[in-house]
Order: structure tokens, then sequence, then C-alpha cells
């Protein structure tokens, strides 16, 4: 497939359902048939070895774009943190290790701000979306969501980091968002919104 050839299918690099959902909502309706890597099991996990989100992006849509001959799209999501320095950032999603749940890493981050005032608690969500043609091409795009970490976690909803992500406008954590919220002010949902957009160019 070419850069100038109209998108009729595309597929979402990653194996986390939880993404997968929320980024085939924000994806729907466009009249392009959405796949997952659970229909390409012979893709290899891509490393994310990069020191940026968007370095991270663009290798695992560029790799599974290659895997399937498809065009992928891919993300990373990093949460700066002012008082940590700006950690966990591109190694959220692994801030507690390799193999950490979600609730590992919202347990260690608490305990990292154990101490730290409410005013002093700013964070913010970067995420940045890759889309990548099988011959190399690649368009990108990115959002960010202010807001605050609470001292403890609030909220059934969402996934990551959302029940310890407090929104300012909303006096509420991610995770007490409806979708239909979260979907209007998201990091990831800006960083799609512009995704979007181009592609119905490309349609």
């Amino acid at each position: 497939m070419r850069a100038d050839e109209p998108v009729k299918e595309l597929v979402l690099a990653t194996r986390n359902p939880d993404k997968g959902q929320e980024l085939a909502a924000l994806l729907g309706g466009l009249g392009i048939r959405i796949r997952t890597l659970a229909e390409f099991p012979a893709v290899p996990e891509v490393e994310e070895d990069g020191e940026t989100c968007e370095a991270n992006a663009i290798k695992k849509a560029r790799e599974v774009a290659r895997s399937t001959g498809l065009l992928s799209v891919a993300d990373d999501t990093g949460l700066e943190v002012h008082a940590l320095g700006g950690r966990p950032g591109v190694f959220a999603a692994r801030y507690a290790g390799e193999h950490a749940t979600y609730e590992d890493n919202c347990r260690k981050l608490l305990s990292e701000l154990e101490g730290v005032p409410k005013g002093a608690r700013h964070a913010r969500f970067l995420t940045v979306a890759a889309i990548a043609f099988p011959g190399g091409d690649i368009h990108v795009t990115q959002g960010s969501l202010e807001g605050t970490i609470a001292e403890h976690p609030v909220g059934d909803r969402g996934f990551g980091y959302d029940p310890v992500f407090l929104v300012p406008e909303y006096g509420k954590s991610l995770a007490q968002l409806t979708i239909e919220e979260k979907n209007c002010i998201s990091h990831r949902a800006k960083a799609f919104a512009q995704m979007r957009a181009w592609l119905e160019r490309q349609c």
C-alpha cells in the first residue's frame, strides 16, 4: 500500500485489550476496517526501547506495518509528574517493573509522592500516535492532558493511571469519567482526533 492510496483497513499495533477497545472507539465510523494484533499472532513483540514516546510509537507502527503489510497505527503514552522530575515519563507502562500491573504502577507512584502536598502534585499525560505505511511513510500526531495526582485511587473505569489522575475541570479522576467524557478530553483522544481527521482525508 502506498501513501497516496485510499485507506480501506488498518491494524492497531497493540495487544492491550483495554487500549485496543479505546482506540477502536476513537477511530470508529470512518468506513475503515479496523483490525487488531489478535488477528496476527505471528507478529513479534516490539521492544519499546525508545527514549521518547514518539520514538516508541513510530517503531511499533513501522514494525507492525512491515510484518502485516497493512497500514498500522500505534501510540505511546508518558506520564510526567513534576514533583518527581518528570518521572515516570516514557517508562510509565513499566514503572514498577517489566511485568507490572496497573495497580503495581499506581502503588509505586503514590508511594513516591507520599507526603507531597496537593498543590505540588501536578502531572501531564502525553500521547504520541503514529501511523505507518508498509513502505515506510509515517504520520505523527500528539495530545496532552494536564492534571494532578490524587493521594489514593478513585473510580473503577478506564485503565493504567486513570484512578490516580485527577482532571481539575471535572473534579474527578479519569477513572470516574464515562468513556464519552474521557474521549472528549483525554491525551489519547486529542492525539487520535488529529489522526482521525488525517485518515478522513485519505479515505
